[in-house]
């Protein structure tokens, strides 16, 4: 359907159900996701305007379409900066609406958003670097549990050396916030943080809450006897990555 919209310069809304992409003339103008912070959030948390400048250009120019505009001519943000925000915020959200297990898809025909277009991104485009993304994270831990479900931290002790990004998502590692709600606290893009959640899964510090309450069968043994483990490929994976590391 997608790749059929932008054949015929669709404009409108195509729905799925972890958010939305916006079309105008068969390009992605912007998309948003319950995943990921929104683009509000990542100016705001990120100090680059504040929050009653922000709700000024909505209410200036969200009526017309045109509040990517209306930041730049006001000189309320440089156009560089917005763009940045404005493409990191569009494929921050698209990675979910393409992703797996999404559901059906709907579009609602001549449907403007109140931001206008910034710099619009051809469908492919989105739809590559949606793959890639989804790549890459396969590549750091192949269990997805971490994306979606309630973070706990293992009994492993800390490296000294975790990056400060990481030690930031730790402390939010409670058993009750998500990755996206750790992105929305922090103001970073959901992305960003999956992957950093992903890593510090393969080096066995973090674990999907559900996981960890999943108790082993009475009497079944880790390892059938006469069977053989095999590699352990988790393991591995935090090996590699702690060497990458030094």
């Amino acid at each position: 359907m997608l790749d059929r919209l932008a054949a015929e310069k669709a404009t409108g809304s195509f729905m799925r159900e972890r958010g939305t992409l916006h079309l105008s003339d068969g390009q992605v103008i912007y998309a948003d996701s319950p995943d990921t912070p929104s683009l509000e959030t990542l100016l705001t948390a990120g100090g680059a305007m504040s929050p009653d400048k922000w709700r000024e250009a909505l209410d200036e120019a969200g009526p017309e379409q045109r509040v990517g505009r209306f930041l730049v001519d006001s000189g309320r943000l440089p156009k560089g900066a917005l763009e940045l925000c404005h493409l990191g915020a569009l494929y921050d959200a698209a990675f979910f609406v393409l992703g797996p297990g999404g559901g059906p898809a709907r579009f609602r025909y001549g449907v403007a958003h109140w931001m206008g277009a910034v710099r619009p991104v051809p469908v492919d485009a989105v739809q590559r670097e949606t793959l890639r993304r989804r790549e890459l994270l396969h590549e750091i831990w192949p269990e997805a549990e971490t994306d979606s479900e309630p973070l706990v931290r293992t009994r492993l002790p800390l490296d000294s050396g975790l990056p400060r990004r990481q030690r930031a998502i730790l402390e939010h590692v409670d058993g009750v916030h998500t990755a996206a709600g750790i992105s929305r606290l922090l103001g970073r893009p959901a992305f960003h943080t999956l992957v950093d959640i992903r890593r510090l899964a393969a080096a066995g510090i973090v674990a999907a809450a559900a996981r960890r309450r999943t108790p082993r069968p009475a009497g079944v043994p880790t390892r059938l006897p006469g069977t053989s483990a095999g590699p352990d490929v988790a393991l591995l994976r935090r090996l590699r990555n702690a060497l990458e590391a030094l």
